[in-house]
């Protein structure tokens, strides 16, 4: 994921963890207008970040992993029609070229797909992600980072100086650096 920070690896987990999300809509987009299109490079980092075993496939216990270790535990009933619509040579994993033609269908990241993002690096649902977020979320995903470092990258966005990423702090760290096709 394109940053802020480039010599700190954790602000890019934060993007491609958010990515991950939208990454295989669980909701019909149709009718909404795409947030952001993000590149091939974009896509190939979410895609990585699922692949946990490095087999350039996704299964679906890797799936149900990622959607856990992101508190998404609750959607993983969802994986198999998931994986029903997004496994196009029907061998049971969802591969790059798979996960591509997904995103393509489904005409980018929607708002809302950003939102339900924000929704889930908001431990405590007050409408606002901390440093201390991030660093859970962060280790959630396997990803050693000090709390210095996260407070280093909610700065990094905080635009108002109020210590924390709200909501459109949030949507335009997730928009910044992409444009629509």
């Amino acid at each position: 994921m394109l940053v802020l920070l480039n010599s700190n690896t954790g602000f890019q987990n934060i993007r491609s963890c958010a990515n991950h999300l939208a990454y295989f809509p669980e909701t019909d987009n149709s009718g909404l207008l795409p947030a952001f299109q993000p590149g091939l490079d974009e896509l190939r980092k979410a895609f990585d970040k699922f692949d946990s075993n490095k087999d350039g496939k996704i299964s679906q216990m890797e799936y149900k992993a990622m959607l856990r270790a992101l508190g998404q535990g609750n959607m993983t009933r969802d994986v198999p029609k998931t994986f029903r619509v997004a496994d196009f040579d029907g061998d049971g994993f969802i591969n790059f070229k798979d996960s591509v033609e997904v995103h393509k269908r489904s005409g980018g990241v929607m708002t809302t797909d950003i939102q339900n993002a924000f929704r889930t690096f908001d431990l405590n649902c007050d409408g606002r992600i901390s440093a201390e977020e991030v660093m859970e979320m962060l280790r959630r995903l396997g990803e050693r980072c000090s709390l210095e470092e996260c407070m280093k990258m909610v700065r990094a966005v905080d635009t108002d100086g109020d210590g924390a990423v709200d909501m459109d702090e949030f949507m335009t760290m997730m928009t910044r650096t992409m444009k629509l096709d």
